[in-house]
């Protein structure tokens, strides 16, 4: 399917550029966003689409994303009008960020998705966006989308290889995990379950304490 939202497909050192989930990645400014959306049209089929988007002219891009919900270009009939036979449409979207929300757009996600029970968001995230303080506001603000129901996970390499398959021209070149993927991904992944269960992770840390480790 034709993207219709940017270039056709991202180019490699695109891609890699911003979404190496190193820890300290200077320089990137901007998130990319690659998204699919499905909708079950039958009992054994689902529709099916796909693109990319990024930040412009100061707006984040999840904002731009709710913008083409918004208008109706993506997800028809998502309010029960806009589309033949649109009545009780559900849409599952996934996101694969090369940054997690700010708050601010943690905040405007959970009210979006608050007014849209028929539209189910799960999140995968390259990097955290200003998580590292504990007192962080992106941080309660990722909490908050977990409360509103959106799935939140840091991209494994698998998910690469998927991202890599279905929003890079590749042109058949096989994704090659740069250096530290795996072991960055395993300690973001951590970060954000202390972030997203913080009780789990206290007792865990008394269990700890316990042993003497």
């Amino acid at each position: 399917m034709i993207n219709k939202f940017d270039s056709v497909l991202l180019a490699q050192k695109k891609f890699i550029y911003h979404y190496k989930n190193m820890r300290w990645a200077k320089g990137r400014h901007e998130t990319y966003l690659c998204f699919v959306v499905k909708r079950r049209v039958g009992p054994n089929s689902l529709s099916f689409d796909f693109g990319h988007l990024r930040n412009r002219s100061g707006c984040h891009v999840e904002l731009l994303f709710l913008r083409l919900l918004e208008a109706g270009a993506l997800c028809p009939g998502l309010w029960g009008y806009g589309a033949p036979d649109s009545v009780g449409l559900c849409y599952s979207v996934t996101w694969f960020c090369s940054w997690s929300p700010c708050s601010d757009c943690s905040y405007r996600l959970a009210q979006f998705l608050s007014q849209t029970p028929n539209l189910r968001l799960r999140i995968y995230v390259s990097r955290l966006y200003f998580c590292d303080p504990e007192d962080s506001s992106a941080r309660e603000g990722l909490r908050m989308l977990q409360r509103a129901g959106v799935q939140i996970t840091v991209m494994n390499y698998e998910d690469y290889f998927y991202c890599w398959q279905t929003f890079v021209a590749c042109r058949q070149r096989v994704f090659k995990a740069w250096d530290g993927l795996h072991q960055n991904s395993v300690q973001l992944a951590r970060k954000l379950n202390d972030i997203l269960q913080p009780g789990e992770a206290e007792d865990w840390g008394d269990a700890f304490e316990l042993l003497g480790l």
